[in-house]
This record gives C-alpha cells, sequence and structure tokens, in this order.
C-alpha cells in the first residue's frame, strides 16, 4: 500500500501576528516538505472569532498558482456557503487552470455561528443532508455528463446548465464526517472518505458502517480510499510535544483533542500511523503544530515519514 500525504493549513495568521505571517511560514516550510508531501489543505470557514481567517476558495487559486508542485484541496467545504452549480463550474475551472490538481472535498456544514454571522440559514442537519446530496448530483453530472445538464433536487435543481471546459480528470470527491447520513452519501457519491481528529479505535468504527453502506447498494468498500485529517505535535519527548501542541496548536479550531491527535516521538507517531495503515487508511493530512520551526520539520521528513513508507 503506498501511503500518502497532505498539509493542512491553519485558517490564518495567530492572533498579534502581521497579516502576511501565515504567508512567511509557508515560503519557509513549503520547499522541504516537497517531495515529501502532496497536497496542501484549506479549511472552509470565515471565523474563528476574532482569529485571522483567510477565504478558501481564495487560498487554493493563490495555493495552485504559487506551489505548482503540491495538489491543492478544501478541507472541507460546506455545502450551502456555495450555490452548486457555481460551485462545480468553480471546481472546474481551478482543475483546468492546476492541470489537474484540484480535490474537492466537501461536507453537510456545522460552525452555526459563522452562518448566523455572514447571514447564510442553517437548517436542521437533516435539511443539510439532502442538501449535500442534491450539491453532489449537481456537481458530478456538470463535471460528466456532455452537453446541457437539467437536474430538479429537493432543494437544488439545475436548468439546461453548461460546465465547458469540463475538469480532466474529474477531481476525487472526499466526503469528511463520522456521522450514519454522512457515510450513505459517501457510499453512493465520494470517491475518498475522511473521519477527522478520531483514534484508531473510533475510525475503524465509523469505517464498518461506511462499508455497510457500500455494501447496501453493491459497491466495492475498498473502492473508497480512506484518510485521516488532524494534528500532528513532534518533539524529543512525548512531554515536549504535548506542550508544543497546548501552546500552539489552539489558534483557531478548538475541537480537537490530544487523543484524537498524534503527538509524541517520531517513534511513537509513525507507530500510530501505523495503526491506521492497518486498517487501511492510506491517505494522511496533518496540520503540523510548530511551523515552520526546522526541527519540527526535520523530525516529520527525517523521521517520521521514512518510517511509515
Amino acid at each position: 500500500m503506498t501511503v500518502d500525504f497532505g498539509l493542512a493549513l491553519t485558517p490564518g495568521s495567530r492572533r498579534g501576528q502581521s497579516a502576511t505571517q501565515w504567508q512567511e511560514d509557508l515560503e519557509a516550510s513549503l520547499p522541504t516538505l516537497a517531495g515529501h508531501i502532496r497536497s496542501l489543505w484549506m479549511s472552509d470557514h470565515f471565523s474563528w472569532g476574532d482569529a485571522p481567517t483567510h477565504e478558501a476558495w481564495t487560498v487554493m487559486s493563490y495555493l495552485a498558482a504559487r506551489w505548482p508542485q503540491f495538489e491543492v484541496a478544501s478541507g472541507v467545504l460546506g455545502q450551502n456557503y456555495r450555490n452548486p452549480a457555481h460551485l462545480a463550474k468553480m471546481g472546474a475551472t481551478l482543475q483546468v487552470l492546476s492541470g489537474g490538481r484540484f480535490i474537492l472535498g466537501i461536507g453537510a456544514g456545522w460552525k452555526e455561528d459563522e452562518y448566523v454571522a455572514y447571514g447564510y440559514p442553517f437548517p436542521p442537519v437533516k435539511v443539510r443532508m439532502e442538501q449535500l446530496d442534491d450539491t453532489l448530483e449537481i456537481v458530478k453530472r456538470l463535471w460528466t455528463e456532455p452537453g446541457k445538464v437539467t437536474y430538479h433536487g429537493k432543494h437544488y435543481q439545475v436548468v439546461d446548465a453548461y460546465c465547458e471546459p469540463k475538469p480532466v480528470p474529474v477531481p476525487p470527491i472526499v466526503i469528511g464526517g463520522g456521522g450514519n447520513t454522512t457515510m450513505k452519501l459517501t457510499a453512493k457519491h465520494a470517491d475518498w472518505w475522511n473521519h477527522s481528529d478520531v483514534d484508531v479505535a473510533t475510525y475503524q468504527m465509523r469505517m464498518a458502517t461506511l462499508h455497510q453502506h457500500c455494501e447496501a447498494i453493491g459497491r466495492d468498500p475498498a473502492s473508497v480510499r480512506k484518510t485521516w485529517f488532524g494534528r500532528l505535535s513532534v518533539a524529543k519527548t512525548e512531554a515536549e510535544a504535548k506542550e508544543q501542541a497546548l501552546s500552539l496548536g489552539y489558534g483557531h479550531h478548538v475541537g480537537w483533542t490530544l487523543e484524537g491527535a498524534f503527538i509524541g516521538t517520531a517513534q511513537q507517531i509513525a507507530d500510530k500511523i501505523g495503526a491506521f495503515v492497518d486498517i487501511g487508511v492510506d491517505y494522511f493530512a496533518f496540520e503540523i503544530i510548530g511551523l515552520p520551526d526546522p526541527d519540527v520539520i526535520g523530525r516529520v521528513v527525517e523521521d517520521v515519514l521514512p518510517k511509515v513508507q
């Protein structure tokens, strides 16, 4: 099994830093990470309180142009932030202009405070899941069906819509989440499945549910690529890695835990990754806590990733 890695980007500079620090950190980190990671993943949020937070599609376009050695991915889009047909057009355009380096990560959306703050309706989860189903139908049809596309869903529709040029190759679709309906939609629509910030036992339990949904519709569960997204903090000792995670890792999203992250020495982290690989996970997108510290980068590319490969 080939194991691939991506870098999950922070939403912006840390509080108190200059607005350009986020870019400066990438300039310091990515040349060394090139050749060791395949992709750059940007989260789709508008705000984390008053913490600087960049807009995902603008960032992905910037990344695709500035860093042509990497794939670019959304980790993951809130589906009802954008009209589905417009989303398909945006993805097709980025895929063409980047030379086929776009990965579409998408979910039902969850962060109610930013919905309210930015004036978006925040319907019940059942409705958001139905919207996600419609969205994926529209995106897939616009990306693959020739000529005009018409689709009338429960919440969204298109009538005689063109999407030209078509994206070649068709970007992989990644659905993120661990709920039962999410995984039913993954079995129906997605190429990859992502579950974030969970330990291996939780991941394996939810993966079993995904397999059941695949088998129910006659799909080979092995045809869904299994991915993990979350935090990595590596240091000389486990105690130092935990301290680094606690001091530097909560600048934005605070919903993750040390138990659901990869924390420890290089060998400890390689062993934890190996446990996921043993159950079939072969793609990891890490927010590497401590970048652009060259010692942190060195431990990742010299001591962690080679042990996994």
